[in-house]
């Protein structure tokens, strides 16, 4: 029996700044730091658990915009607002706009190389 599936992003050195960022940009998430000789925090925004580690190898991979977590926000203040947070210092796939499958959508790379699309359906 699965108890349950959660996103896990690993980093090297920058999980709590980015931990840091993700609190910012969703005020109402939650996180918490888990004791242990490597940085490990656990993160929930609208019911989602996410894992943020720092490797304490260096590997030859990073993150990819294949995978990405998708935000569905209520009003397009929340979206613009998180849009702001996580593109500054990162790339901007799809600007924020009426793409005609949704009200508005964005398609970010925050600073960290973690892919987000954000959604007004």
């Amino acid at each position: 029996m699965i108890r349950k599936v959660s996103t896990y992003l690993m980093f090297t050195g920058q999980a709590a700044e980015a931990l840091a960022l993700y609190t910012d940009v969703f005020p109402e998430s939650e996180a918490s730091v888990r004791d242990g000789p490597v940085y490990m925090a656990d993160w929930r925004l609208a019911g989602h658990d996410v894992m943020l580690v720092d490797s304490p190898n260096v590997h030859d991979f990073t993150f990819t915009p294949s995978t990405s977590l998708f935000v569905d926000f209520g009003d397009a203040a929340a979206l613009d607002a998180a849009f702001a947070g996580l593109s500054e210092g990162g790339q901007v796939m799809m600007p924020v706009d009426n793409y005609g499958f949704s009200q508005r959508f964005a398609w970010v790379s925050d600073r960290f190389g973690v892919s987000w699309q954000l959604n007004l359906p």
